[in-house]
């Protein structure tokens, strides 16, 4: 309804003012002349049962934002391990992890205990994302999207998709398209959730009816466990352990893919073994083997498939690390 009326004011706006005033305030669509976009509407339609007029209702004001595509086509900044850390192990970052950890203690534990995610994970991945919702991102993120859905063309279906779904979600859910705000890659809320992931594993935890990931910590916490969960969480399986190396061809047992885990026991002749000498893993165990640079040199750690299911919400080994040092941090203070 609230894009319908948006709809109606226009057209009297347009009759009412010049025609220069009713474009750039009312019908201004930097994408509408775009020639991807009619077969973006055409898709969109087919695929969530809206009509057009909904589609160019909700991009109504849409506008472009070259700013995105230029942070898109920077090269990534390849920070070591040591750097990258200490952006997210502050004493900041773990103290306000440690106050969202005490007043929303009982949710934690719920979500622990229904999908069998330990809430330090959960903890590492709200602070990693947004510090616990202190950086949410503030652009729109229908722009966000459609500036990379019709101009950024390495990955432009993935974001059409994107945009598709944050369209038919708004309508679904009554909120205002342009109220909806986050990262310059379109990611929403505390726990940073794709449009189309806030319909796969997005959780109404706080049962109000509604999935509220930007508002509502319960819903992200519980969005977060069962996005983890789906994507096979081991309950009560370790993510890791520091490991020591003793060989001298590191390059022989780094995990090139985590998705190829090998047997321990083929890791440990090449000198690959725990740091901690209690711990004990089977031979036929299947593992991979991560570097990370240390301010003091390279550290090695045994990574069990609960590591690579962090990595399916970023493929980052550093950023799966992070969420996994940071969650502890905090659970264990």
């Amino acid at each position: 309804m609230w894009q319908k009326k948006i709809y109606k004011t226009c057209q009297l706006l347009t009759l009412a003012t010049t025609a220069v005033f009713s474009t750039s305030f009312c019908q201004a669509n930097d994408f509408i002349n775009n020639p991807n976009y009619e077969n973006f509407k055409l898709k969109t339609m087919q695929q969530y049962g809206l009509s057009a007029e909904q589609i160019d209702l909700a991009m109504l004001g849409a506008q472009n934002r070259p700013n995105i595509l230029k942070i898109m086509d920077r090269p990534g900044e390849s920070k070591p391990w040591y750097a990258y850390r200490e952006m997210f192990m502050t004493e900041a970052t773990i103290q306000r992890g440690i106050r969202f950890r005490d007043q929303y203690s009982d949710v934690l534990n719920r979500a622990e205990q229904q999908f069998g995610v330990p809430q330090a994970i959960i903890l590492g991945i709200l602070g990693v994302e947004t510090g616990f919702g202190n950086n949410k991102g503030s652009i729109i993120t229908r722009d966000a999207l459609a500036t990379l859905a019709f101009g950024y063309p390495r990955r432009a279906d993935y974001f059409a998709n994107e945009l598709g779904s944050l369209i038919a979600w708004t309508y679904k859910e009554g909120y205002p398209i342009t109220s909806i705000t986050g990262s310059y890659a379109g990611a929403i809320g505390y726990p940073q959730f794709m449009p189309s992931n806030i319909g796969k594993y997005g959780v109404d935890y706080d049962a109000n009816g509604h999935i509220d990931l930007r508002n509502s910590p319960a819903d992200a916490i519980g969005s977060i466990a069962n996005y983890l969960a789906q994507q096979g969480w081991q309950r009560d399986q370790p993510i890791g352990f520091q490991a020591r190396y003793t060989g001298n061809t590191p390059e022989s047992i780094i995990s090139k893919d985590l998705n190829q885990p090998v047997p321990y026991g083929v890791l440990k002749q090449q000198g690959i073994t725990p740091l901690n000498p209690l711990v004990k893993i089977d031979d036929l165990t299947l593992v991979n083997v991560i570097q990370l640079q240390d301010y003091n040199g390279a550290i090695y750690y045994i990574t069990c498939p609960n590591f690579q299911v962090i990595t399916t919400y970023n493929k980052s080994r550093m950023y799966a690390t992070a969420v996994w040092q940071l969650g502890t941090e905090i659970t264990n203070r």
